[in-house]
């Protein structure tokens, strides 16, 4: 599936590492009712390591931790009035997640250098969630020039930018880029979390805040911490300062490049007909199909014991861009000795050159 990390990948040995050192450091009030901020153990290692590896500038009393991507923008809808312009091609999970807290969400057509920024004014939207880095699904990150008027369309009309850094740090072709965040800290909601680059089980994640949000949001997340275990913060806080996380990152590149690279190299032996896109970051690739083929593909993969995503779930229902036919193939899951397999069957399923 699209965006599923490597489960056997897990750093066990240096985690359990961590956490005794974690454990064994950790102040008596650690072990007492939980601060709904998080530990501050884990925030100052957030600081320290966001701006370094993506540019994000703030201080620990900005970080609020929560449970995951989902939770924090749940949080964040309880503080949100009017419109969210989202991307035109997105997860429904996270559309329905805003329109359950009773917030319209406005598409944004999305092309090869992510959402048209041109295009948000019209919208009358008083905050954007963009996937800036990656654009989820199609892959493009947002272009230098519609990153900048994200952040001056912000500062003209007191809008917010949600920026959901979905695969950040696993970017094969040249050197990550940069959080929209650095360019403008007062008018960025920053998310991040674990559930790529470690494990989804971990449930971790974090949200970097205005200062002007710091106290609403944590009074929408409650009195005391009820999601994120704190041995698992303090265990995350040490593997980072250790420079654990940074290992784990970059062993995880190399393995999912290869991957990456396998999938490329097999499609264009075996199927040069279809076009591959949006492999530059992360762990999934969209594969384009000849229109009306989307649904026949799907179930031929389900027949030969494939788990993909359609690019039709992805588009937002009042999207004027044309419906396009695709496959969202996720490479990062199957393991390293199912992967030939995997790819076999793919090229199956696949409809023959016309």
């Amino acid at each position: 599936m699209p965006s599923s990390p490597d489960a056997a990948a897990f750093p066990r040995s240096p985690w359990i590492t961590s956490a005794r050192r974690a454990l064994a450091a950790a102040p008596n009030d650690a072990f007492g009712v939980g601060d709904p901020r998080g530990r501050p153990e884990l925030r100052q290692a957030l600081v320290d390591y966001l701006a370094r590896t993506r540019g994000v500038r703030t201080k620990a009393e900005h970080i609020v931790v929560c449970s995951g991507y989902a939770h924090g923008l749940g949080l964040v809808c309880q503080v949100l009035g009017g419109p969210v312009a989202v991307e035109a091609y997105g997860l429904d999970f996270h559309r329905s997640i805003l329109t359950g807290a009773g917030l319209t969400t406005v598409p944004l057509t999305v092309d090869a250098h992510g959402a048209r920024i041109e295009d948000l004014p019209a919208t009358g939207a008083q905050a954007v969630l963009l996937t800036p880095a990656h654009q989820y699904p199609t892959g493009g990150a947002l272009h230098a020039e519609r990153r900048a008027a994200v952040i001056d369309w912000a500062r003209a009309t007191g809008g917010l930018l949600l920026e959901d850094d979905y695969d950040g740090e696993f970017r094969y072709d040249r050197e990550p880029i940069g959080a929209v965040q650095g360019l403008d800290p007062d008018r960025v909601v920053y998310f991040g979390s674990t559930s790529k680059s470690l494990s989804p089980a971990l449930r971790l994640g974090w949200m970097v805040l205005p200062g002007r949000l710091v106290d609403d949001i944590v009074a929408a997340k409650g009195p005391r911490e009820l999601w994120s275990g704190v041995t698992d913060q303090l265990t995350l806080a040490d593997f980072i300062t250790c420079g654990g996380y940074d290992r784990q990152l970059r062993r995880m590149r190399g393995i999912y490049r290869r991957r990456r690279d396998l999938l490329t190299a097999t499609l264009a032996e075996r199927a040069p007909h279809i076009t591959v896109s949006g492999i530059a970051a992360g762990l999934h690739a969209v594969l384009d199909l000849p229109p009306g083929s989307e649904q026949a593909t799907l179930r031929a993969a389900r027949r030969l014991g494939l788990a993909v995503d359609g690019l039709g779930p992805y588009r937002h229902p009042d999207s004027t861009m044309p419906p396009r036919d695709g496959l969202v193939i996720g490479y990062g899951t199957p393991s390293e000795h199912a992967v030939a397999a995997a790819l076999d069957a793919l090229c199956l399923a696949l409809p023959d050159a016309p």
